[in-house]
Protein backbone atom coordinates (compact mmCIF):
# COMPACT_ATOMS: atom_id res chain seq x y z
CA UNK A 1 0.00 0.00 0.00
CA UNK A 2 1.68 3.73 -1.08
CA UNK A 3 -0.16 6.90 0.59
CA UNK A 4 -1.14 9.10 -1.76
CA UNK A 5 -3.05 12.69 -2.37
CA UNK A 6 -5.88 14.19 -4.93
CA UNK A 7 -4.47 16.93 -6.42
CA UNK A 8 -7.65 18.56 -6.75
CA UNK A 9 -7.47 20.31 -3.18
CA UNK A 10 -4.84 23.01 -4.41
CA UNK A 11 -6.49 23.69 -8.49
CA UNK A 12 -4.83 27.39 -8.65
CA UNK A 13 -1.16 25.50 -8.02
CA UNK A 14 0.56 24.03 -10.91
CA UNK A 15 1.49 19.80 -10.88
CA UNK A 16 5.37 20.74 -10.39
CA UNK A 17 4.32 23.10 -6.97
CA UNK A 18 2.34 19.88 -5.63
CA UNK A 19 4.84 17.58 -6.40
CA UNK A 20 7.41 19.39 -4.70
CA UNK A 21 5.51 20.01 -1.81
CA UNK A 22 4.01 15.96 -1.91
CA UNK A 23 7.81 14.78 -2.06
CA UNK A 24 8.78 16.91 1.03
CA UNK A 25 6.27 16.10 3.03
CA UNK A 26 6.81 12.18 2.37
CA UNK A 27 3.71 11.49 -0.01
CA UNK A 28 4.48 8.84 -2.53
CA UNK A 29 1.93 9.27 -5.20
CA UNK A 30 -0.25 11.49 -6.71
CA UNK A 31 -4.16 10.84 -7.69
CA UNK A 32 -3.98 14.04 -10.75
CA UNK A 33 -7.05 16.26 -11.12
CA UNK A 34 -7.84 16.32 -15.23
CA UNK A 35 -11.06 17.96 -15.18
CA UNK A 36 -10.84 20.64 -18.49
CA UNK A 37 -10.37 23.79 -16.17
CA UNK A 38 -13.38 25.60 -17.79
CA UNK A 39 -14.27 27.38 -13.87
CA UNK A 40 -16.78 25.05 -12.64
CA UNK A 41 -16.46 23.88 -9.31
CA UNK A 42 -13.65 24.99 -6.90
CA UNK A 43 -12.54 21.00 -7.08
CA UNK A 44 -12.42 21.03 -10.88
CA UNK A 45 -8.53 21.20 -10.70
CA UNK A 46 -6.94 21.13 -14.41
CA UNK A 47 -3.63 19.89 -13.53
CA UNK A 48 -2.42 18.13 -16.58
CA UNK A 49 -4.14 19.41 -20.15
CA UNK A 50 -5.29 15.75 -21.30
CA UNK A 51 -7.26 17.25 -24.24
CA UNK A 52 -4.28 19.04 -26.31
CA UNK A 53 -1.88 15.92 -24.40
CA UNK A 54 1.28 16.19 -26.46
CA UNK A 55 4.21 14.05 -26.73
CA UNK A 56 5.83 17.35 -24.55
CA UNK A 57 3.46 17.52 -22.22
CA UNK A 58 4.58 13.51 -21.76
CA UNK A 59 7.74 14.07 -21.46
CA UNK A 60 7.58 16.98 -18.95
CA UNK A 61 5.62 14.67 -16.65
CA UNK A 62 8.05 12.05 -16.82
CA UNK A 63 10.96 14.12 -16.10
CA UNK A 64 8.95 15.21 -12.90
CA UNK A 65 8.03 12.43 -11.64
CA UNK A 66 11.39 11.14 -12.52
CA UNK A 67 12.60 14.22 -10.36
CA UNK A 68 10.31 13.72 -7.06
CA UNK A 69 10.14 10.14 -7.15
CA UNK A 70 6.66 10.05 -7.00
CA UNK A 71 3.83 8.11 -9.01
CA UNK A 72 1.06 8.97 -10.49
CA UNK A 73 -1.55 6.62 -9.13
CA UNK A 74 -4.96 7.50 -11.60
CA UNK A 75 -6.53 10.26 -13.41
CA UNK A 76 -9.35 12.14 -11.76
CA UNK A 77 -12.08 13.11 -13.79
CA UNK A 78 -15.46 12.86 -11.89
CA UNK A 79 -18.26 13.86 -13.70
CA UNK A 80 -21.99 13.09 -14.62
CA UNK A 81 -21.60 10.32 -17.25
CA UNK A 82 -25.63 9.93 -17.31
CA UNK A 83 -26.29 13.01 -17.48
CA UNK A 84 -29.78 14.37 -18.52
CA UNK A 85 -28.62 16.94 -21.14
CA UNK A 86 -27.73 14.57 -23.92
CA UNK A 87 -24.70 17.31 -25.00
CA UNK A 88 -23.59 17.56 -21.40
CA UNK A 89 -22.96 14.17 -21.50
CA UNK A 90 -21.60 13.72 -24.51
CA UNK A 91 -19.04 16.81 -23.32
CA UNK A 92 -18.10 14.57 -20.63
CA UNK A 93 -17.90 11.36 -22.38
CA UNK A 94 -15.18 13.37 -24.55
CA UNK A 95 -13.14 14.62 -22.51
CA UNK A 96 -13.43 11.25 -20.51
CA UNK A 97 -11.66 9.79 -23.44
CA UNK A 98 -9.34 12.45 -23.48
CA UNK A 99 -8.59 11.82 -19.76
CA UNK A 100 -7.67 7.47 -20.89
CA UNK A 101 -5.92 8.56 -23.84
CA UNK A 102 -3.25 10.65 -22.01
CA UNK A 103 -2.78 7.91 -19.05
CA UNK A 104 -2.12 5.38 -21.65
CA UNK A 105 0.90 7.33 -22.79
CA UNK A 106 1.84 7.96 -19.43
CA UNK A 107 1.28 4.66 -17.97
CA UNK A 108 -1.53 5.26 -15.79
CA UNK A 109 -3.46 2.44 -14.32
CA UNK A 110 -6.28 4.16 -13.77
CA UNK A 111 -9.11 6.91 -14.51
CA UNK A 112 -11.57 7.66 -11.90
CA UNK A 113 -14.95 8.78 -12.68
CA UNK A 114 -18.64 8.91 -11.48
CA UNK A 115 -21.54 7.00 -12.80
CA UNK A 116 -23.95 9.87 -12.38
CA UNK A 117 -27.25 10.04 -13.13
CA UNK A 118 -29.95 11.05 -15.52
CA UNK A 119 -32.21 13.08 -12.35
CA UNK A 120 -35.38 12.97 -14.52
CA UNK A 121 -35.38 8.81 -14.19
CA UNK A 122 -35.57 6.64 -11.22
CA UNK A 123 -32.29 4.68 -10.21
CA UNK A 124 -33.73 1.30 -12.04
CA UNK A 125 -34.41 3.25 -15.30
CA UNK A 126 -30.54 4.89 -14.57
CA UNK A 127 -28.98 1.32 -14.24
CA UNK A 128 -30.65 0.06 -17.80
CA UNK A 129 -29.48 4.21 -19.30
CA UNK A 130 -26.15 2.72 -17.33
CA UNK A 131 -26.41 -0.57 -19.15
CA UNK A 132 -26.87 1.33 -22.65
CA UNK A 133 -24.18 4.09 -22.37
CA UNK A 134 -21.36 2.47 -19.73
CA UNK A 135 -19.88 -0.49 -21.79
CA UNK A 136 -18.81 2.30 -24.37
CA UNK A 137 -16.40 4.26 -21.93
CA UNK A 138 -15.76 0.61 -20.02
CA UNK A 139 -14.09 -0.62 -23.41
CA UNK A 140 -12.68 2.54 -24.97
CA UNK A 141 -10.22 2.33 -21.70
CA UNK A 142 -9.76 -1.72 -22.12
CA UNK A 143 -8.43 -1.35 -25.25
CA UNK A 144 -5.60 1.16 -24.40
CA UNK A 145 -4.50 -0.86 -21.39
CA UNK A 146 -6.46 1.20 -18.95
CA UNK A 147 -9.13 0.28 -15.95
CA UNK A 148 -11.98 3.17 -15.37
CA UNK A 149 -12.58 3.08 -11.59
CA UNK A 150 -16.08 4.75 -9.89
CA UNK A 151 -15.58 6.60 -6.45
CA UNK A 152 -18.74 5.62 -4.11
CA UNK A 153 -19.52 9.51 -3.75
CA UNK A 154 -23.25 10.02 -3.28
CA UNK A 155 -22.61 13.58 -4.96
CA UNK A 156 -26.32 14.84 -3.48
CA UNK A 157 -25.52 18.43 -4.87
CA UNK A 158 -26.13 17.22 -7.96
CA UNK A 159 -29.96 16.14 -7.06
CA UNK A 160 -32.42 18.85 -6.65
CA UNK A 161 -33.74 17.73 -3.63
CA UNK A 162 -30.24 16.19 -1.78
CA UNK A 163 -31.01 12.47 -3.30
CA UNK A 164 -27.83 10.44 -4.74
CA UNK A 165 -26.70 11.91 -7.88
CA UNK A 166 -24.18 9.07 -8.47
CA UNK A 167 -25.37 5.60 -8.36
CA UNK A 168 -22.59 3.97 -6.96
CA UNK A 169 -23.43 4.75 -3.29
CA UNK A 170 -23.89 1.79 -2.00
CA UNK A 171 -23.16 -2.03 -2.00
CA UNK A 172 -26.08 -3.08 -3.76
CA UNK A 173 -25.33 -1.05 -6.81
CA UNK A 174 -21.51 -2.10 -6.47
CA UNK A 175 -22.31 -5.22 -7.87
CA UNK A 176 -24.00 -3.79 -10.44
CA UNK A 177 -20.85 -1.84 -11.48
CA UNK A 178 -18.44 -4.05 -11.32
CA UNK A 179 -20.67 -5.85 -13.14
CA UNK A 180 -20.11 -3.16 -15.98
CA UNK A 181 -16.34 -3.69 -15.79
CA UNK A 182 -15.43 -0.82 -13.01
CA UNK A 183 -12.88 -0.83 -10.62
CA UNK A 184 -13.97 0.65 -7.02
CA UNK A 185 -12.17 3.89 -5.89
CA UNK A 186 -13.50 3.07 -2.18
CA UNK A 187 -13.56 6.39 0.02
CA UNK A 188 -15.16 5.34 3.64
CA UNK A 189 -16.64 9.01 4.25
CA UNK A 190 -19.47 8.85 2.30
CA UNK A 191 -20.72 5.44 3.38
CA UNK A 192 -20.48 6.39 6.58
CA UNK A 193 -22.90 9.33 6.86
CA UNK A 194 -25.17 7.34 4.82
CA UNK A 195 -25.43 4.74 7.72
CA UNK A 196 -22.96 2.04 6.44
CA UNK A 197 -20.41 0.60 8.25
CA UNK A 198 -17.17 0.96 5.85
CA UNK A 199 -15.12 -1.68 7.35
CA UNK A 200 -17.81 -4.27 6.27
CA UNK A 201 -18.01 -3.37 3.03
CA UNK A 202 -14.36 -4.26 2.07
CA UNK A 203 -13.91 -7.83 2.36
CA UNK A 204 -17.03 -8.47 0.21
CA UNK A 205 -15.66 -6.15 -2.81
CA UNK A 206 -12.06 -6.54 -1.79
CA UNK A 207 -11.04 -7.94 -5.84
CA UNK A 208 -13.00 -5.25 -6.74
CA UNK A 209 -11.21 -2.10 -4.44
CA UNK A 210 -8.56 -1.10 -6.62
CA UNK A 211 -7.94 2.30 -5.29
CA UNK A 212 -9.08 4.28 -2.23
CA UNK A 213 -9.65 7.73 -1.06
CA UNK A 214 -8.83 8.61 2.62
CA UNK A 215 -11.37 11.49 3.68
CA UNK A 216 -12.86 11.76 7.04
CA UNK A 217 -16.56 12.47 8.14
CA UNK A 218 -17.94 14.33 11.33
CA UNK A 219 -21.57 14.14 11.90
CA UNK A 220 -23.80 16.24 13.82
CA UNK A 221 -27.26 13.87 14.86
CA UNK A 222 -28.82 16.79 16.72
CA UNK A 223 -29.13 18.71 13.36
CA UNK A 224 -30.33 15.62 11.34
CA UNK A 225 -32.39 15.57 14.20
CA UNK A 226 -33.81 18.98 12.85
CA UNK A 227 -33.11 18.64 9.05
CA UNK A 228 -34.00 14.64 8.40
CA UNK A 229 -31.75 12.70 6.43
CA UNK A 230 -31.16 14.35 3.37
CA UNK A 231 -30.19 17.97 4.92
CA UNK A 232 -31.34 21.19 4.46
CA UNK A 233 -34.95 22.25 2.32
CA UNK A 234 -33.53 25.65 1.90
CA UNK A 235 -29.39 25.30 1.27
CA UNK A 236 -29.02 28.85 -0.43
CA UNK A 237 -26.38 29.33 -3.03
CA UNK A 238 -24.74 25.89 -1.52
CA UNK A 239 -26.24 22.73 -2.66
CA UNK A 240 -23.71 20.85 -0.47
CA UNK A 241 -24.60 22.16 2.65
CA UNK A 242 -26.63 19.39 4.12
CA UNK A 243 -26.57 20.87 7.38
CA UNK A 244 -25.96 18.00 10.07
CA UNK A 245 -22.23 16.60 8.40
CA UNK A 246 -19.39 17.60 6.89
CA UNK A 247 -15.92 16.32 5.49
CA UNK A 248 -12.96 15.91 7.91
CA UNK A 249 -9.47 15.66 6.70
CA UNK A 250 -8.08 11.51 8.23
CA UNK A 251 -7.73 11.93 12.12
CA UNK A 252 -10.11 14.94 13.02
CA UNK A 253 -13.59 12.55 12.00
CA UNK A 254 -14.99 9.73 12.88
CA UNK A 255 -13.66 7.17 10.60
CA UNK A 256 -12.04 4.44 12.54
CA UNK A 257 -8.55 4.58 10.34
CA UNK A 258 -6.09 2.25 12.22
CA UNK A 259 -8.91 -0.71 11.39
CA UNK A 260 -9.84 0.51 8.16
CA UNK A 261 -5.89 0.52 6.94
CA UNK A 262 -5.78 -2.81 8.66
CA UNK A 263 -8.73 -4.10 6.82
CA UNK A 264 -7.25 -3.14 3.33
CA UNK A 265 -4.57 -4.89 4.18
CA UNK A 266 -6.44 -8.07 5.08
CA UNK A 267 -8.22 -7.76 1.71
CA UNK A 268 -4.90 -8.06 0.15
CA UNK A 269 -4.91 -4.00 -0.69
CA UNK A 270 -1.79 -2.78 -2.24
CA UNK A 271 -2.79 -0.24 -3.91
CA UNK A 272 -2.74 3.86 -3.52
CA UNK A 273 -4.63 5.04 -0.14
CA UNK A 274 -5.32 8.43 -1.33
CA UNK A 275 -6.08 11.88 0.63
CA UNK A 276 -8.81 13.72 -0.65
CA UNK A 277 -8.73 17.19 1.20
CA UNK A 278 -12.33 18.50 1.26
CA UNK A 279 -12.46 19.64 5.18
CA UNK A 280 -13.84 23.23 5.12
CA UNK A 281 -11.95 24.07 8.56
CA UNK A 282 -8.60 23.11 7.00
CA UNK A 283 -9.55 25.23 3.69
CA UNK A 284 -10.03 28.74 2.38
CA UNK A 285 -6.73 29.29 2.36
CA UNK A 286 -3.33 27.51 1.01
CA UNK A 287 -1.96 27.20 3.41
CA UNK A 288 -5.03 25.69 5.65
CA UNK A 289 -5.03 23.60 2.89
CA UNK A 290 -1.41 22.41 3.37
CA UNK A 291 -1.91 22.02 7.37
CA UNK A 292 -4.68 19.69 6.48
CA UNK A 293 -2.75 17.74 4.20
CA UNK A 294 0.07 17.55 6.97
CA UNK A 295 -2.46 16.23 9.38
CA UNK A 296 -3.64 13.72 7.23
CA UNK A 297 -0.33 12.38 7.09
CA UNK A 298 0.55 12.07 10.24
CA UNK A 299 -2.49 10.35 10.91
CA UNK A 300 -2.02 7.80 8.23
CA UNK A 301 1.87 7.40 7.69
CA UNK A 302 2.46 5.05 10.92
CA UNK A 303 -0.76 2.83 9.74
CA UNK A 304 0.71 2.15 6.38
CA UNK A 305 3.48 -0.68 6.51
CA UNK A 306 7.59 0.70 5.08
CA UNK A 307 8.43 -1.75 2.41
Amino acid sequence: MKLGMLTACLPGWSLDRIAAFAQQQGYERLEVGVWPGTGGRDFEAAHLPVATFTDDDAQATRELLDRTGLEISAFAYYENNLHQDLDRRAEVKEHLFHAIDAAQVLGVPYVGTFIGRDNSKSVRENMRLGDQVLPELVDHAGERGVRLIIENCVMEGWHPDGYPGNLAYSPELWDWVTGLGFGLNWDPSHLTWIGIDPLETILPFAEHIVHAQAKDVELFPRKRDEYGFFGKVDKGDDPWDMGWWRFRVPGRGIVDWPHVVDRLYEAGFDGTLSVEHEDPLWGGTDEKVLEGLRIAHRTLRPLIAVE
